[in-house]
């Protein structure tokens, strides 16, 4: 896990944040081991933004993977951060319940590691709009 670890702290030093300051990465691998980042994006009208998980997630999917292993996601602070509601939904269309996703812990000490249905309980997914 650590190597997943490091790949979003890597992917954190490209964020392009000059209004936060705020410098996020991710990375998520994929069923078959292949590892894409993505670091956040923002834009001065902050809902145009784009989040380092959703970059991840979106250039996995365009490489042709729909299917997931883990997912890690750091910032650069170090401050144990999660994937934001709209991205947990995002993974919640491709991940169930016990998809892994790791974050730096808050103390400093070794990663927290979450299952995306201890993030996002009670999620809404296609069988919804079914």
């Amino acid at each position: 896990m650590d190597d997943l670890l490091e790949a979003a702290r890597d992917a954190a030093e490209a964020a392009y944040a000059p209004y936060s300051e705020y410098r996020v990465g991710a990375a998520i691998e994929t069923a078959d081991g292949t590892v894409y980042t993505g670091c956040n994006v923002e834009n001065a009208n902050y809902s145009n933004s784009l989040h380092a998980e959703e970059v991840a997630v979106g250039t996995a999917i365009r490489e042709g993977h729909q299917s997931f292993a883990r997912l890690a996601v750091s910032s650069a602070k170090r401050d144990g951060v999660t994937p934001c509601g709209m991205c947990r939904q995002t993974l919640a269309e491709f991940c169930g319940e016990e998809f892994p996703i790791v974050t730096e812990s808050e103390a400093g000490g070794e990663p927290t590691e979450y299952t995306l249905g201890e993030l996002l309980p009670t999620t809404i997914t296609r069988e919804h709009l079914e």
